[in-house]
């Protein structure tokens, strides 16, 4: 277990921004490890801005200082930032991975895609009352609110995963492909796996990002 609580190049709590943002975070909230990570779950979940216009290969943009400093970023640097989090106070966290179709996804991003899959899905596995408990802090509550999806909650007992259906029943996400956890984040792995997905994205060795692009002014 001891794997899961330490610090690496992605996972990096030792970065000065992280405790800052930890201990804003935790004022006033019980010393409890189940309160502690629900109320950094919200946190990651609203307070950085879901957008997967801005995937690079550049690993620096996989770590949990960067998510945090840039405000902005998809599902797996928010993800280790939880897991870093968690980390830093001791509980053991895993970075999961899995593919998903997502059905409610906007036009442009599936034409810029290609595909309605998002490879390379992540989520965070946190090890709490003597269990592991998926947390998916992926989709910031403004953005669900366009969308017309209630934002995901998470209590620290059950495990906290993508919707299958809307609140009016229509499809939203369905996972197609389970990849497994890390304790950290396989870079090569992950890169490898959305060049395979979307290879019309890459350039040499740098993918084409959809430069000023954000999924919110695309479901308004």
């Amino acid at each position: 277990m001891q794997r899961y609580l330490q610090p690496s190049e992605f996972f990096d709590y030792q970065h000065p921004a992280i405790g800052e943002w930890m201990a804003t975070v935790l004022a006033g909230v019980p010393d409890d490890p189940v309160e502690q990570v629900k109320a950094l779950y919200l946190a990651v979940r609203d307070g950085i801005t879901y957008n997967p216009y801005v995937f690079s290969t550049d690993p620096t943009t996989l770590s949990a200082s960067y998510a945090l400093t840039s405000g902005e970023t998809y599902c797996i640097p928010k993800a280790v930032l939880l897991g870093t989090a968690a980390r830093s106070l001791g509980i053991p966290s895993r970075l999961g991975l899995a593919d998903v179709r997502n059905h409610l996804s906007s036009p442009k991003l599936i034409e810029w895609l290609r595909s309605d899959i998002f490879c390379m899905h992540g989520f965070t596995e946190l090890y709490l009352n003597d269990r592991w408990v998926k947390a998916t802090p992926a989709f910031n509550r403004s953005l669900c609110a366009l969308m017309r999806v209630e934002p995901l909650a998470f209590d620290g007992v059950r495990d906290s995963v993508f919707q299958e259906y809307t609140a009016s029943g229509q499809a939203h996400m369905e996972y197609v492909r389970d990849h497994g956890v890390f304790e950290d984040v396989p870079h090569d792995f992950i890169v490898a796996g959305v060049q395979a997905a979307y290879p019309h994205l890459f350039e040499g060795k740098q993918v084409t990002q959809a430069d000023g692009r954000d999924l919110v002014s695309e479901v308004r």
